[in-house]
């Protein structure tokens, strides 16, 4: 089990910030961050025949990071990032583009039958090939109790539907979300109007899930698991901008979980990854070794 691989699936792209551009997506966030703990991972997504697909590739090289990146007649996909005074990103993200389009191929199928965590959210799903991709890896996955399987809900642009997000969560045993997605999710499934625990103790038991992450930005995380909740407070830290700390969140919480620690355990390990990663600018700083040891 041991040498199993995480893996990262989805899109893979330049955040246009405006100090210049930096490569994200959650799945390499999830993934680079996965690996900083010392677990072998696998971002997995597609890029075009261009620079910024070479780019890619040449940096996900340089950072040791493993990747599968096919190379598809579609333009690298870019998200143009505007920072607001608070310190939140928006989003403008390019359509009809390289990791739209990440096909399944055999080797993808043997990657599937040898992971041990799964990460994978709802923007990815935008488009048919990718969608079916996903699905199709789901498939191939091995079927046991110690297979994780994550789905970072990930509302971006409206681009989600309640089929992808129902078919989703039916898949995974992991659900993550913030609270203003959960509010959405909650219109969307007809519960708008119960608090926030409620909404995430229903979709546990609806799901059947192992566990559901709650963060909540700047009013703390929770974790909850049949019949116990772990609440933490965020960190008051000086930030440069949040891009890619909900990934950053995700990946500490999970390599954590696979190394033994407990849920409270990897929780708090969680919150002190993603409070730093709000600290640098960019999705993928390097983490210090007082975090991933």
């Amino acid at each position: 089990m041991d040498k199993k691989i995480v893996v990262g699936m989805g899109e893979a792209l330049w955040d246009v910030l405006p100090e210049g551009k930096k490569i994200g997506g959650a799945p390499a966030n999830f993934a680079y961050h996965v690996s900083q703990f010392g677990l072998p991972s696998c971002a997995v997504s597609a890029v075009g025949d261009d620079p910024l697909g070479k780019e890619i590739v040449e940096n996900f090289t340089s950072k040791g990071l493993n990747f599968s990146l096919a190379q598809v007649p579609y333009p690298t996909g870019t998200v143009q990032v505007e920072i607001d005074q608070a310190g939140v990103p928006q989003y403008d993200i390019k359509e009809n583009v390289a990791w739209d389009n990440i096909p399944f191929t055999e080797n993808l199928e043997t990657l599937a039958k040898n992971t041990r965590a799964f990460c994978f959210g709802s923007l990815a799903q935008r488009n048919i090939v990718s969608r079916e991709t996903i699905n199709d890896f789901l498939d191939a996955m091995p079927k046991d109790e110690d297979t994780l399987v994550v789905f970072d809900v990930n509302l971006r642009q409206g681009f989600y539907t309640k089929d992808i997000l129902c078919n989703s969560m039916e898949k995974c045993n992991i659900l993550k979300i913030n609270d203003e997605e959960l509010v959405t999710v909650s219109r969307m499934f007809g519960y708008p109007g119960i608090d926030l625990q409620d909404k995430c103790w229903i979709l546990l038991g609806k799901y059947n899930l192992k566990m559901l992450i709650l963060t909540c930005g700047i009013n703390g995380s929770y974790v909850f698991t049949p019949g116990n909740v772990s609440f933490l407070p965020t960190p008051k830290v000086e930030v440069a901008d949040t891009v890619g700390a909900g990934d950053s969140f995700t990946a500490a919480f999970i390599a954590s979980i696979l190394k033994g620690l407990s849920v409270p355990e990897a929780h708090r390990k969680a919150v002190e990854t993603s409070a730093f990663v709000c600290t640098q600018p960019g999705a993928m700083p390097i983490l210090p070794k007082s975090i991933t040891e």
